[in-house]
């Protein structure tokens, strides 16, 4: 394939995944296997383009105050831990069927994004216990740790057990489980992704499957719709957003579901 429609495809791509607050691992990984690559390039590539596109979007959603970094801490630290435990207890159940469950997850977290009311901007603090209560911007929210908690470990050891980053439940578990505004939401897990992405390429990059050559153009490309999408997504309403990333975890759900009757 030419690299510049692959790097057009890239920044279509890049806008989708970080306007909605996704990686689109997988998204890359794909395009670049079809574009013929190797799956070990293209996890690297893809690993290290998913880096750059967020790191970018980050920065313009840190400027417009769209990231809670407590969140990110308490929320990326927590679904890592559970990761690791889930990839340790993988092998006792099989690849195909994990992946048919974490599809009916997806459309079931996809259903759930559309049915959801949008948040209120004020809300009464009061100290009760077992609430977290936060306050990103014009906007204040608690969050219900004894119901957080449990999913959000959940969500980690699910996504460990798969093999994925988990970005496509980031933002359904902060705003269904966690009450999180949709745009704060978004930021938010566009920051962990970009944790989650640069460990994933540095794992990759000592493996020595990586061309520099060929992953920089793309990185820009991937960087350049990383900007636009950002700043797109602080324009749009939130139930247009949610609309966006439903549609957009609906057709990660089908490539799942394609993989898991293509792999052996």
């Amino acid at each position: 394939m030419n690299l510049l429609i692959l790097a057009l495809i890239i920044f279509g791509i890049s806008f989708a995944m970080t306007m909605t607050g996704r990686g689109g691992g997988n998204f890359y990984v794909l395009t670049l296997v079809l574009a013929g690559f190797s799956m070990y390039e293209s996890a690297s590539t893809g690993q290290f383009i998913l880096f750059v596109s967020a790191v970018f979007a980050t920065f313009i959603f840190g400027k417009k105050k769209r990231v809670e970094w407590k969140l990110v801490f308490v929320i990326g630290s927590l679904t890592a831990l559970s990761a690791f435990f889930g990839g340790f207890f993988a092998h006792y159940f099989s690849g195909k069927s994990l992946k048919f469950v974490f599809s009916f997850f997806l459309l079931i977290a996809a259903l759930s994004m559309l049915r959801s009311k949008e948040h209120k901007k004020s809300l009464s603090t009061r100290n009760e216990k077992g609430f977290w209560y936060l306050k990103s911007g014009e906007f204040q929210y608690r969050i219900n740790l004894k119901i957080a908690i449990p999913i959000i470990i959940a969500t980690g050891f699910g996504a460990g057990m798969v093999g994925v980053s988990g970005g496509s439940f980031l933002v359904p578990l902060m705003v269904l489980a966690c009450g999180v505004p949709m745009n704060i939401a978004v930021g938010t897990s566009t920051t962990m992704v970009a944790g989650t992405a640069f460990m994933g390429f540095v794992g990759h990059l000592v493996t020595g499957h990586f061309s520099f050559s060929t992953a920089l153009p793309l990185a820009i490309a991937a960087a350049i719709g990383g900007l636009f999408g950002s700043s797109f997504a602080l324009k749009t309403k939130p139930k247009i957003l949610k609309t966006v990333f439903a549609f957009t975890t609906f057709l990660a759900a089908i490539i799942m579901v394609i993989n898991a009757i293509l792999s052996k």
